[in-house]
This record gives structure tokens, C-alpha cells and sequence, in this order.
């Protein structure tokens, strides 16, 4: 196995390569304006660290969100145009998932990321011992993602275990915030978990965006049509 994985959803920019045993190569920049721009030199840049050729992958692995429109649809069609390009398939994971898998804790827990509009999205997690001593330990999502305000899940999350961008924004909700905990993805993490998975025999999901609300660019209202129709 080669395993390309790669997120958009969050401000990083990040990419790695993955043997099926370890992270060979990884790459994370952060920038919310700049996915477009910054996402194939990454790629480039972990094949090069690496000694290996895009020819060389196997499988393709790109976080599906929740994230903003615009940058998520980045390392979407980013993913689906190498796995065309390459015939081989492309996977999603959820990208809480992946810093949930990088965040270390053992207890249940909260990841959160920005949202925007004074929100974040969210979700619960509880993590499991595992299954051998080379292996990761087990991460359980015990809710589907969701977009809130901060504010309307104060009861569930004060005092909770929590990392990512979005706990540490909103400190004085997610009063359980480990400032230690990853703040953006990882595309290392991210790739170690799709590994272990499909190792496992797991069928991940489809490479589908989780949006979660409308994108921030809207049709005006009462848009008026100059054209001839």
C-alpha cells in the first residue's frame, strides 16, 4: 500500500504519504485563503521527501469535512482527479475523525473546528485500547457531525475533554480545551487511521462533502436576469 491522503477542510493545507505501516512524508500549511494554491506543491513536496513518483500510489484517502464550501471542495476534486487520473480508488474520512485520532486522550472527548459565522462544528468521541501493540488505539465517533453556535451546546461540552481550532476559540464553552491537543488537522493522522481501516477490512466511505449548512455565496435576492432569455 501507498497511500496519498490529504485535507482541505480546515485552515491546513496538509498532505502525507502513508505505507501502510508509517507516515514516509507529510506536509502542513496553514492558510484559510490559500488552498487552491498551496495544496499539488504540497504534494509534490511529499513525493519528492519521500524517493517516490505519483505513479506510485495506491489508494487515495481526502478528509470530507465538515468545512467550508470553498476550501473543502479543493481537496475534493483534487482527490477525485488523481484517482481518475491514476485508476485507483479514492476514500473519505470525516475530518473530526482525523484529529480526534491525532488528539492523544483516552477518555471521551470533544473535537471542535472553526465553523465561521460564530459557529464551529463538532463531535463526541470516546477513545478504546488496542487491539495489539503495534496497532492504534481504537477511536469511537459516538455522534454525527454538526455545526452549532458555541452558546446552544454549552450544557454538553463545558468541562469536556476538548481539542481543535474550535475549543480553543471558544475557551469559555469548551471549558475543557487541552491547549496541548492538535488545533488543525493532520494529514499524518488522517492517513494512519484509512490505513489501519482498510487493514482491517473496514470499507471506508465515499469521497462525499460534509457540508453541513448552504455555502456562504448566495444568489442575490430579487436578482434581476439582464440577459435575453
Amino acid at each position: 500500500m501507498l497511500l496519498l491522503a490529504l485535507d482541505t477542510a480546515t485552515p491546513a493545507v496538509t498532505v502525507a504519504l502513508h505505507d501502510g505501516t508509517r507516515v514516509l512524508a507529510e506536509s502542513r500549511q496553514v492558510d484559510a485563503r490559500r488552498h487552491g494554491e498551496l495544496l499539488l506543491p504540497a504534494v509534490d513536496r511529499v513525493l519528492a521527501e519521500a524517493g517516490l513518483k505519483l505513479d506510485a500510489v495506491s489508494d487515495i484517502v481526502v478528509g470530507v469535512g465538515p468545512g467550508p464550501y470553498t476550501g473543502l471542495r479543493v481537496g475534493l476534486v483534487t482527490a477525485a482527479t488523481f484517482g481518475a487520473a491514476l485508476g485507483v480508488p479514492v476514500h473519505g474520512l470525516c475530518t473530526l475523525d482525523g484529529l480526534a485520532h491525532a488528539s492523544g486522550l483516552t477518555e471521551p472527548f470533544v473535537v471542535a473546528t472553526d465553523a465561521r459565522r460564530k459557529e464551529v462544528y463538532w463531535a463526541r468521541y470516546e477513545a478504546g485500547p488496542a487491539s495489539g501493540s503495534a496497532a492504534p488505539r481504537t477511536i469511537t465517533r459516538l455522534t454525527e457531525p454538526a455545526v452549532d453556535r458555541p452558546a446552544d451546546i454549552a450544557d454538553q461540552v463545558a468541562g469536556v475533554p476538548a481539542v481543535g481550532a474550535g475549543a480553543l476559540l471558544y475557551d469559555t464553552v469548551f471549558t475543557g480545551v487541552r491547549r496541548e491537543g492538535p488545533e488543525h488537522q493532520s494529514a499524518g493522522a488522517l492517513a494512519t487511521l484509512a490505513a489501519a481501516k482498510l487493514a482491517a477490512g473496514e470499507e471506508l466511505p465515499a469521497p462525499q462533502p460534509m457540508y453541513l449548512r448552504r455555502p456562504d455565496a448566495q444568489v442575490p435576492a430579487n436578482y434581476k436576469v439582464v440577459t435575453p432569455q
